[in-house]
């Protein structure tokens, strides 16, 4: 199945699951997160983190979509940017996979990303964009997936 790259907003795709780009406290932030948070329903949504605590760099992990269109809010937390020495890529393309593959034992058939790291945690968009196509791609390769990249603006 595709991947789609596609300009909207994550919080109104039409998707099994979305992807949150997360902290490792699974606590609602800004960006991404924060507005994720608000469209699913910030009590509820934090509440099921605290429940689930914490989340490694380059993992992932679930809770239900509330009141969003998805089923599945897929957490996971990107690396901070450092200059690329600090295997940011490695943890990055961890991101998508661990997703990827939560995303089919949840027997999910479609979901939808944002640029994990991109914003606050600093990682240059190019980089990270090509970073998720080529894992994406690769996922895609064995697997039947829908997969949208979201990008909020250009």
């Amino acid at each position: 199945m595709p991947l789609e790259i596609v300009q909207n907003d994550i919080t109104k795709m039409e998707t099994d699951a979305i992807v949150n780009a997360a902290n490792s406290a699974l606590q609602m932030g800004g960006g991404v997160c924060g507005a994720i948070f608000r469209a699913a329903g910030a009590e509820q949504l934090q509440q099921a983190c605290d429940e689930i605590g914490y989340c490694p760099t380059g993992k992932a992990v679930f809770t239900e979509g509330f009141r969003l269109q998805a089923k599945y809010i897929i957490h996971t937390v990107g690396p901070v940017w450092q200059g690329g020495a600090h295997e940011e890529e490695k943890l990055l393309r961890s991101c998508y996979r661990n997703s990827l593959a939560l995303a089919i034992s949840l027997d999910c058939k479609s979901i939808a990303f944002p640029l994990i790291s991109s914003g606050i945690y600093g990682y240059p968009k190019e980089q990270a964009l090509e970073t998720a196509v080529s894992e994406i791609e690769q996922f895609l390769e064995t697997q039947e997936l829908l997969v949208y990249m979201v990008l909020f603006s250009r």
